[in-house]
């Protein structure tokens, strides 16, 4: 069973930066689409970030050139450097594993969340 373990969350002031975490196992990893993810209350999940196996990223438009997703195969780690955060950043963060092997077949692994908190 695939596992994924964030870390980095927690408190910055407006303009300033954090990074997070996300340490995979029991999967192949080199295999999988790195996703970063994260909610407020009363909003549903939104997509923020991903990097493929070859590198490929794509962001939403309102983190971009702010936010940097990035891996690292020796370590089985997803990154998402967070810079220049804005109060509108403050949100329960989760990082997300994803690969298709056929047609309606799909590997999904989760982490727990963080919580970053942005005060204005």
């Amino acid at each position: 069973q695939g596992q994924l373990v964030q870390s980095g969350g927690g408190l910055a002031q407006p303009g300033g930066s954090l990074n997070l975490s996300c340490a995979a196992s029991g999967f192949t990893f080199s295999a999988y689409t790195m996703n970063w993810y994260r909610q407020t209350p009363g909003k549903e999940r939104e997509f923020i970030a991903a990097i493929t196996p070859r590198w490929t990223t794509n962001y939403t438009d309102s983190v971009k050139g702010r936010f940097t997703v990035s891996r690292d195969a020796a370590s089985r780690s997803a990154f998402l450097q967070m810079n220049n955060l804005k109060p509108g950043d403050t949100a329960v963060y989760y990082c997300n594993a994803e690969m298709r092997v056929a047609w309606g077949k799909v590997y999904h692994y989760w982490g727990q969340g963080t919580q970053v908190t942005v005060p204005s």
